[in-house]
């Protein structure tokens, strides 16, 4: 095999208006080589990162934006190849720019990324026309091979590419009683009467609507509320004598509902008519759900939809950082009679508070979710669906709801309210800081590793820990002065031998075993700590009785996002959630801001029990390279734990961005097909759904809707 046939380039660019960057990476697997740039004819000092393991590279250049050609060499014991040639011009480097920010276009709104690549090219003092800037960017996202769901252009072409499925059915062997209970104030008729009417239009018809009027003083809604009384039999209405608020008038609400399952709406709110069907069609497969939730959407000023919201099936800590349940819902009545209703003092909140405590009341088995939008919230002057920022007292009322419910399950934390974003953060508590075992596979590349050991031994808050590096067959001379350096240092370093072919499972099981902590956490060597008390807050979480494995949100060195998650099924086995979204992005309802479950976390930092560790069988050794830990990961699943991703959590992973399948080398390639099979062949139903996504959700790029000409079939 000639030297041309080791190296792949996957990706090579220049991007930047004002800066110009040259940025490229691949695949190399010669031991010693380098890459040599030359532009316009002149050799230029590179940054050059190589990483051993997946034998992957990753080149950066800056440029002057005088400079035109760009030239790449391969050179290697004493034979230089040219393997690569590029040119810098505005016009491509603009192009760049939009296709970045078009990637990441489900947090902005496109006319102002237009504006924002217009800043920069007049800060740049560029004279470039609108209409082209208009023109590269529509053609970009066009060209997308997905649907941008918050984008409202776009999931009105989704809804239209792929009409909604709904049970036909309106007659089932159980039929419970749903009582949907709505508190009323001052509220329009359209509104109100759009409201009604969507509930008398449902397919299921057994079901009872109560009223309850919080002393309304526009005439206009008190009139409609007779009206309908007169209307339908099954319409009952309250009048208040005074002005009560939301938790006392639903109270009222609640009192005169005779069903066995209770349904909650907003006064303007609209459900689908096939709603109470879709609910009670799952009661019919289980009837002893408890609690069952639906997906929702909103309604703009005009009438039309936006703003989807797809849920994940239960899921305990994405619960306890934000309402994600929000609409629609029914309750088992017993329930709510049990918890006595709603909470006056939570206003703003009351809903949230109310979940809470009925989910005290039962168990995840018996909580189901719907992945099908049933429940269309209006965006109305002053309704939290058009800002929550509108109702600011509601945020510090779920605080409060999230720290009472804690304290009822007599769990030690306080919360506190997200400085960006309106959600909440947990912080744990514990007397005695237990023993946590933190081990790296390493091969060479001191520099690196230091880096690693230097932020955790110089960072890290937590005291009871021990750093145990696993040099796999290391080679160079300073890294073993690295190894002696840290040893004399440290009395709670170490180093193991692990001296046989790379595997990185078996390398991590011999870890584990001669690991003395009650915990243990994963970490890659090309990983610097960020948040100093990452083991605090982590411990802390791994310590709750019902979570597996904990994550962290890690970042490539430019402050963009290589992990917050991991969605099974997506691209292949599983996919990193929101890759390179930027650091500060608090994702769409806090997904990049607070806690939340996943499936899986990637094993570059992951903490979990050493009992549990064992009791699952460590990482599956079979599994050398791909794969090992979103395998761990399920294994714990199965035992009934759940996963969580700390997005408050932060350290930096040096990984490469474009870290592929080198199919050059044939062993290794065979390697990941063997293990790509196992995946397929061992968890073929996780797959299929992940239960912390949702099915309506792209199956190609993780939160994006598929096109109908990318639809798996």
């Amino acid at each position: 095999m000639g030297k041309i046939d080791c190296i792949n380039v996957k990706n090579a660019q220049v991007s930047g208006i004002k800066n110009p960057t040259f940025h490229m990476y691949g695949n190399c697997n010669l031991d010693e080589y380098d890459l040599e740039v030359y532009v316009d004819g002149i050799k230029r000092k590179v940054v050059l990162k190589k990483e051993v393991v997946t034998k992957s590279y990753e080149l950066f250049l800056d440029l002057n934006k005088k400079d035109k050609d760009i030239e790449v060499y391969l050179v290697s014991q004493d034979e230089k190849i040219l393997i690569c040639q590029r040119k810098n011009n505005l016009m491509k480097r603009i192009k760049s720019k939009i296709r970045s920010k078009c990637a990441n276009v489900e947090f902005h709104n496109g006319k102002y990324l237009i504006i924002a690549i217009l800043k920069e090219i007049k800060h740049a003092k560029l004279r470039i026309s609108i209409k082209s800037i208009k023109r590269r960017y529509y053609s970009e996202l066009n060209s997308e091979p997905f649907y941008n769901f918050l984008n409202q252009k776009d999931y009105l072409k989704w809804l239209e590419e792929f009409p909604e499925q709904f049970i036909q059915e309106n007659e089932f062997q159980y039929s419970p009683l749903i009582s949907i209970c709505i508190p009323v104030y001052n509220v329009e008729r359209i509104y109100l009467k759009e409201c009604l009417e969507s509930i008398l239009n449902q397919t299921y018809q057994n079901f009872e609507i109560c009223l309850s009027n919080d002393c309304s003083t526009l005439q206009e809604t008190i009139d409609t509320l007779n009206e309908y009384e007169q209307k339908d039999q099954r319409i009952k209405v309250f009048h208040r004598k005074e002005n009560g608020h939301i938790s006392k008038a639903t109270n009222d609400a609640l009192k005169m509902a005779k069903g066995e399952f209770i349904g909650l709406m907003d006064n303007d709110d609209i459900l689908s008519p096939y709603a109470l069907a879709e609910c009670v069609n799952v009661l019919n497969e289980k009837r002893d759900y408890d609690f069952v939730y639906t997906d929702e959407d909103k309604l703009d000023m005009n009438g039309k939809r936006r703003d989807p919201h797809f849920k994940s099936d239960y899921a305990p800590d994405s619960f306890l950082g934000s309402n994600y349940i929000c609409h629609f819902e029914i309750i088992r009545k017993s329930i709510i009679d049990e918890i006595g209703g709603f909470r006056v003092g939570y206003e703003g909140a009351q809903d949230y508070d109310l979940f809470l405590r009925a989910l005290e009341k039962t168990t995840p088995d018996k909580v189901k979710h719907i992945p099908k939008i049933l429940y269309h919230w209006r965006m109305i002057e002053g309704s939290t669906a058009a800002t929550i920022d509108s109702k600011g007292y509601a945020v510090e009322k779920g605080r409060m709801a999230v720290e009472d419910s804690l304290r009822r399950r007599h769990i030690d934390a306080e919360v506190s309210i997200h400085p960006n974003v309106p959600y909440y953060l947990v912080r744990y508590h514990y007397e005695i800081e237990p023993m946590i075992s933190i081990i790296i596979p390493t091969r060479d590349y001191a520099d690196i590793t230091e880096k690693c050991l230097k932020s955790i031994f110089e960072k890290t808050c937590y005291h009871n820990f021990e750093v145990i590096l696993m040099n796999n067959n290391s080679q160079k001379e300073e890294t073993f002065e690295l190894f002696d350096k840290y040893s004399k240092m440290y009395s709670n370093f170490r180093v193991i031998d692990a001296n046989y072919e790379f595997n990185y499972s078996k390398i991590n099981n011999q870890g584990v075993k001669e690991a003395k902590g009650e915990y243990i956490v994963l970490l890659n060597n090309d990983t610097e700590i960020i948040t100093p008390n990452w083991l605090d807050i982590m411990v802390g979480y791994a310590m709750q009785s019902h979570i597996g494995i904990v994550g962290t949100k890690l970042l490539y060195p430019d402050d963009t996002i290589q992990h917050a998650g991991v969605i099974i099924g997506v691209g292949g086995i599983a996919n990193h959630a929101f890759v390179g979204c930027s650091k500060d992005d608090p994702g769409f309802y806090g997904r990049l801001s607070v806690p939340f479950n996943y499936s899986a976390v990637t094993a570059a930092c992951l903490m979990i029990s050493k009992n549990l560790y064992n009791e699952v069988n460590g990482l599956d050794e079979e599994l050398q390279v791909a794969f090992n830990d979103v395998d761990l990961n399920l294994k714990v699943l199965t035992k009934g734990y759940y996963n969580v991703c700390l997005n408050h959590v932060l350290l930096y992973h040096y990984e490469s961005k474009s870290r592929g399948i080198d199919t050059n080398d044939q062993k290794k390639y065979k390697r990941f097909l063997h293990e790509h099979e196992i995946m397929y062949s061992k968890w073929k139903d996780k797959l299929e759904k992940d239960i912390f996504y949702n099915v309506n959700l792209g199956k190609y790029v993780p939160y994006k809707l598929d096109k109908k000409s990318e639809k798996r079939k």
